[in-house]
């Protein structure tokens, strides 16, 4: 997968989100949810589109695992709004299923960048 077509992905994913937490019930559960959700579901693509402008090796880790643990969060809140019966599983399961395996790139993706031999500097 490209740099470019995980950012697409990533920006998709949150705005799937965001209907996710449009549908949520006016409660005072609902509302809370619907805070946590919006925040989290919709970080991860900005958080790793900062990553890849990063101004250094150690820099791009730090922000991708924002984003990883940002996603993770995400994943979280989805599961929750089904065994708190915020909205059917069925609603929900297309969107968790995505995130998580948005959380499985994310998490290759640091680890290559955490394990991957530095580039040699070139001479001038």
């Amino acid at each position: 997968m490209t740099p470019d077509s995980l950012s697409e992905r990533l920006w998709r994913f949150a705005a799937r989100v965001g209907k996710v937490v449009d549908a949520l019930p006016d409660s005072r559960l609902g509302r809370h949810v619907a805070g946590q959700l919006v925040r989290c579901g919709t970080s991860s693509a900005p958080n790793y589109d900062e990553a890849r402008v990063a101004e250094s090796r150690a820099d791009f880790i730090h922000k991708v695992r924002i984003a990883l643990k940002e996603m993770s969060e995400t994943c979280g809140w989805l599961r929750f709004i089904v065994i708190a019966e915020l909205l059917r599983e069925n609603k929900v399961a297309p969107l968790h299923v995505e995130g998580s395996e948005l959380t499985a790139i994310l998490a290759k993706s640091v680890k290559t960048a955490s394990t991957r031999k530095p580039r040699p500097s070139s001479e001038q």
